[in-house]
């Protein structure tokens, strides 16, 4: 039986699991929409580690019943070779995530390279501005944490552009409302910041 496509306002929430999109991976996310009309029953889907991509495609995966590769870079190549095998013949869906694509996944297995060759590549970028700062607010909120509404705009031009990087900043903002024992301000993480060498401390002027 042919699997339902699923309807182009798929939510991005599920449980307690959301995934914020914006241009850094709009097309990432439509295309694993459009599942249904790929030229082939898999995808590749490759980004910078902590930009969400795990957890994207656990998403697909419950909305689609479709299989997850996860690091497949760490995978046997024979296992990830018959998943593709299969996902062709049963036209059940999978998505293969890995930190780079071919060449820099070096793949030894020839049929296993002239698949993945065959198989559309999606690249989830850097955050944009509009994520980082969306990105500071969830994660505060995950941890219990309310950001005051100019904490991403403080923090946006002076953190790295990076999902790591917003990750280190969220662990610094963490410890220093524990120790504060307080709510969280612009000028407590600016101070929690500079202590730690995220940002500069800003000169005054003469």
């Amino acid at each position: 039986m042919n699997q339902i496509a699923l309807p182009l306002n798929w939510p991005v929430a599920d449980g307690d699991e959301d995934f914020l999109v914006s241009e850094s991976n709009r097309a990432a996310f439509e295309h694993l929409k459009r599942w249904s009309v790929w030229p082939v029953s898999a995808t590749l889907l490759t980004g910078p580690r902590k930009s969400g991509r795990s957890l994207l495609g656990r998403i697909f995966v419950r909305k689609t019943g479709g299989r997850l590769f996860d690091d497949a870079q760490n995978h046997e190549e024979e296992a990830l070779f018959h998943a593709w095998n299969e996902a062709q013949e049963k036209r059940r869906p999978l998505l293969i995530v890995a930190d780079a694509a071919p060449p820099q996944w070096q793949i030894e297995l020839p049929d296993l390279r002239s698949r993945m060759a065959a198989t559309p590549h999606l690249e989830i970028g850097e955050p944009d501005d509009a994520l980082l700062g969306d990105l500071i607010v969830k994660l505060l909120g995950d941890r219990g944490i309310a950001a005051p509404p100019d904490l991403p705009e403080y923090l946006v031009p002076r953190i790295e552009r990076s999902y790591v990087a917003v990750q280190q900043v969220i662990e610094i903002l963490d410890r220093a409302m524990l120790s504060h024992h307080r709510r969280m301000t612009v000028a407590m993480a600016r101070n929690a910041l500079v202590e730690s060498g995220m940002v500069r401390r800003a000169r005054k002027r003469a």
